[in-house]
């Protein structure tokens, strides 16, 4: 079976794919972020994922597009709902390269982090299978959360503090969650 899998950073590829590959299946990256900001942790997210998938020798795609203004006018007003607007973007186009590479299947690095809405995702990637002929494969990786931190530690990479939108910056750092 081939898989494309939406990377959103290094950190939260490192179980996904240690699965998947000990599952026999064949897994190609999609790096698609433009939800990350500001454009410095943006950089280092990516540099971070080109870093770790020279080391692990993992195949990518990297769309590699800082569109700010795209995105906030995607949640201005339904900042509410960013996180579905986020989700759909990013997995849209990971489902889009997967059909036109005549992959079996797509998923993404969302589904490792204990932060993410799993059933969002999931309602998401099975609409998108549809339109796209190109199954969702989802898998609840949140069992390997400790050990991808302590790879990404041992391994000395970049780690991020917050989801990446400027919204989530905010409640990072300023204590509210929503």
């Amino acid at each position: 079976m081939r898989t494309m899998i939406h990377v959103c950073c290094a950190n939260c590829l490192i179980y996904p794919l240690k699965v998947l590959r000990e599952e026999g299946v064949e897994v190609m990256g999609f790096f698609y972020n433009p939800n990350i900001h500001p454009y410095q942790e943006y950089r280092r997210r990516l540099d971070t994922v080109r870093e770790y998938t020279k080391k692990v020798g993992l195949k990518m795609i990297y769309r590699d597009e800082y569109d700010l203004e795209g995105f906030l006018r995607g949640v201005v007003f339904r900042e509410g709902e960013r996180c579905r607007f986020c989700y759909h973007l990013r997995l849209e186009a990971t489902a889009q390269v997967a059909a036109r590479g005549k992959f079996d299947t797509f998923t993404s690095t969302l589904l490792y982090s204990k932060h993410q809405n799993h059933q969002l995702i999931q309602e998401i990637g099975k609409t998108l299978a549809k339109r796209y002929g190109v199954e969702f494969l989802y898998r609840d990786f949140r069992d390997g959360w400790r050990e991808g931190i302590e790879v990404s530690k041992a391994l000395g990479l970049y780690r991020q503090q917050y989801c990446g939108c400027i919204y989530s910056e905010k409640e990072r750092y300023l204590g509210k969650r929503r």
